[in-house]
């Protein structure tokens, strides 16, 4: 690399600069050095068509900076610069980034267009982070990005949206992208974000008649509709997932029947990822690579090699028989007996194992499968009072410790918002049974108990018999705080409180004051101060396990429950307002 001074004129930003069409450069924290001493450190260059004009690879700012001290009136002294070879855009491409990295950190959408331009040229995973010093896992995260839609990637640009939120993002077909940028844009809309993301794309969402690859006039399974007919839902996912998988193997064999060399259907635990393959045409030896999501959307990539495989055959590596189209070794038919006969087998030997099922079914629970319907109880609220009250209340601070736990178990990121469907390693199910296989069976089972808990449904009976079966004791969790407070505006319910936690007589005393005035003595009781005696472990009576009511008003939600659980157990009794005739039959 040769060391040169040259004048302004000679130099221009090149397309290799990692900003070359970004608006000019903040360049406010340099331009004073640069006005009092001039530019110091050397621009990377290269050769630009002539021997005395240069393109900059990086320095752009220390250029800009130098412009407007001529500009200013200032000398107009040449500048120190390092000349690269002429010619290698993958070279200057690196140093570009390499160097902005270091002096100003840059986005990662802005990574992804330098680290995609490196792969065109050339470039591996394992090059691209040796470069850059950093692991493949994060190179591939931020190739991923590359599968967003634009805006998508503008928000992320703008931090609009978090990092666990563009990663599930990336695993997303387009139209579930444009289905939640829609939610993202709508105000009276929520987008779900993080763990709530995935669960929403990955755990269980219905199946649309729009996923079918076969003849719906066909299909004898029930489709449901909404009011408006505007679309439809498979009612049972076995029976979908079994007459496309039929189609699935169908155009497979059409296209193998077409003289493609071979067709690779992607699992929905797997995603195809543009980065990874070059473009080849049939008849040097290109595949088709047909990739299923968990939604049932199925997308064909006709024309596809590995990186590697392409690369390969270009050093002319692949011998005389690199262009030879190949016939598969089987049908699509014999692969189906093959695999069916196989899986018979491995499900027998499972069913003899309880301490690998186990395994499989946690490791199914966390990552979701197209035949496991799982999702993470929401802890939200539209309050937002009520949604700050929970995430900060103990209970939920003790179990954020016991996710945490077992995220390090998994060897998932700590702040994993959930760990039921949350960043299952690359491999998926299997990559996540295999560490669990590795852990002893009570290890397994506290992952278990946070995933259980995680998905436990809110508001239902089994709450209340959990409570009642476990002791749980809600004075060891809650207290009261400001959201109750703001939520409590029944007069009769506030005196009744009040009678609870000071007792008959400061009730009676207090009957005629608002119910601020009474609140503000029922907190006083509470918490001991303003000369009040201090009534400790107290909770309402709703909350308590079992609960009860005040009145005989009703409309209490946990006691509503309580009774349906109860009936459940028992035999011979009227069912409660809102059981169904089958309920007690079914449990």
């Amino acid at each position: 690399m040769q060391l040169k001074n040259i004048e302004l004129e000679s130099l221009t930003i090149s397309t290799a600069n990692m900003r070359h069409a970004k608006k000019p450069p903040d360049i406010s924290d340099i331009l004073p050095s640069v006005r009092a001493r001039g530019v110091l450190v050397p621009l990377l260059v290269r050769p630009n068509g002539s021997a005395d004009s240069f393109e900059i690879v990086a320095g752009r700012r220390r250029y800009h900076a130098a412009q407007t001290v001529v500009e200013e009136g200032g000398s107009k002294a040449p500048l120190p610069c390092a000349i690269l070879e002429a010619g290698d855009d993958a070279a200057a491409l690196e140093a570009s980034l390499i160097e902005n990295i270091i002096r100003e950190n840059p986005g990662e959408v802005t990574q992804w267009e330098t680290f995609t331009a490196l792969v065109k040229k050339g470039r591996t995973l394992a090059d691209i982070a040796a470069t850059f010093g950093m692991g493949e896992s994060m190179v591939k995260r931020i190739l991923a990005l590359g599968n967003l839609l634009p805006a998508i990637r503008k928000a992320y640009a703008a931090e609009e949206i978090d990092a666990s939120t563009i990663r599930h993002l990336t695993l997303a077909s387009k139209a579930q992208q444009k289905a939640w940028l829609a939610l993202f844009k709508d105000a009276d809309s929520y987008a779900p974000l993080g763990g709530q993301l995935k669960a929403w794309l990955f755990g269980g969402a219905s199946i649309s008649i729009s996923a079918a690859l076969f003849d719906m006039a066909e299909f004898q399974g029930q489709i449901v509709t909404d009011l408006f007919a505007e679309d439809g839902y498979f009612a049972d996912a076995d029976q979908f997932w079994e007459a496309q998988n039929a189609a699935i193997e169908a155009k497979k064999a059409e296209y193998l029947d077409g003289g493609w060399s071979d067709v690779e259907i992607i699992a929905p635990d797997s995603y195809f990822h543009n980065w990874e393959y070059d473009k080849t045409t049939k008849r040097k030896g290109g595949r088709v690579y047909i990739d299923v999501n968990g939604k049932g959307e199925v997308s064909f990539h006709e024309g596809y090699l590995t990186a590697k495989e392409a690369r390969r055959r270009e050093a002319g590596q692949e011998g005389a028989k690199s262009d030879t189209v190949q016939r598969p070794e089987i049908t699509g038919p014999m692969n189906d007996y093959v695999n069916l006969h196989r899986h018979a087998a491995v499900r027998c030997a499972l069913a003899g194992s309880p301490a690998i099922a186990l395994r499989v079914m946690v490791a199914h629970t966390i990552c979701s499968s197209p035949l496991w319907n799982v999702k993470v109880q929401d802890q939200r609220s539209r309050k937002e009072a009520i949604t700050e009250s929970i995430e900060t209340s103990p209970a939920e601070t003790r179990f954020d410790e016991r996710r945490r736990t077992v995220l390090a178990m998994l060897g998932f990121d700590a702040d994993e918002p959930t760990v039921t469907l949350g960043h299952a390693p690359d491999k998926g199910v299997s990559g996540l049974l295999l560490r669990l296989l590795d852990l002893s069976d009570s290890d397994v089972m506290d992952i278990l108990a946070v995933v259980m808990a995680e998905t436990l449904a809110a508001g239902t009976g089994l709450i209340e018999t959990l409570g009642v079966h476990l002791d749980v004791e809600m004075a060891d969790y809650w207290q009261a705080d400001d959201a109750f407070f703001d939520l409590l505006r029944d007069r009769e319910i506030v005196t009744a409180l009040l009678s609870e936690v000071g007792g008959a007589k400061i009730a009676a005393a207090n009957a005629g004051e608002k119910a601020k005035t009474v609140k503000g003595i029922i907190s006083d009781h509470l918490t001991g101060e303003n000369g009040r005696t201090k009534h400790e472990h107290w909770v309402p009576r709703w909350m308590t396990f079992p609960p009860s009511a005040y009145t005989e008003r009703g409309g209490v939600g946990s006691v509503s429950a309580a009774e349906r659980a109860k009936w459940l157990l028992a035999e011979d009794e009227p069912s409660p307002a809102g059981a169904e005739p089958d309920d007690k039959l079914a449990a």
